[in-house]
């Protein structure tokens, strides 16, 4: 016996199963992740490039107009300028994150979600504290 399927048949036959809601989640996550990754990195190798291309320009606008450039200057242009309490701000910056994510994990409810939370949280606070530790005793800069 030869049957012939409609269209409809073969899309229930053939799609739909493969459009199960949680199927389709579990395709879409991993994809969206890498997507995600690839315009984070994308973005900043290409402002990267851009910053340098202006200083290129910038050097060589420079050069034109006969002006004299020294090795230190090179150096110090091509150097992005670091804030004096930038560790400082790192480390509490991610120690205030770790402790979110643990106050989240204790207010979430979940019991299952609490221990993996409170080690999640914990790794940006140890981060943290070395950061405030290299602020400290970094020297000359603290006020």
């Amino acid at each position: 016996m030869n049957q012939s399927l409609t269209d409809d048949q073969v899309m229930q036959q053939v799609m739909l199963p493969m459009m199960d809601g949680g199927q389709l989640v579990g395709l879409l996550v991993p994809v969206t992740l890498f997507i995600a990754l690839a315009t984070v990195f994308g973005l900043y190798y290409y402002f990267r490039y851009k910053t340098r291309k202006d200083l290129q320009a910038t050097v060589q606008t420079v050069v034109e107009k006969g002006q004299e450039l020294t090795p230190e200057l090179l150096e110090r242009l091509g150097q992005p300028a670091k804030p004096a309490k930038s560790d400082l701000r790192r480390g509490v910056t991610l120690m205030a994150t770790g402790l979110a994510i643990g106050v989240f994990g204790l207010t979430i409810g979940e019991p299952d979600a609490v221990r993996p939370l409170l080690a999640f949280g914990l790794f940006p606070f140890i981060l943290g504290l070395a950061f405030m530790g290299l602020w400290y005793f970094g020297g000359k800069e603290r006020n």
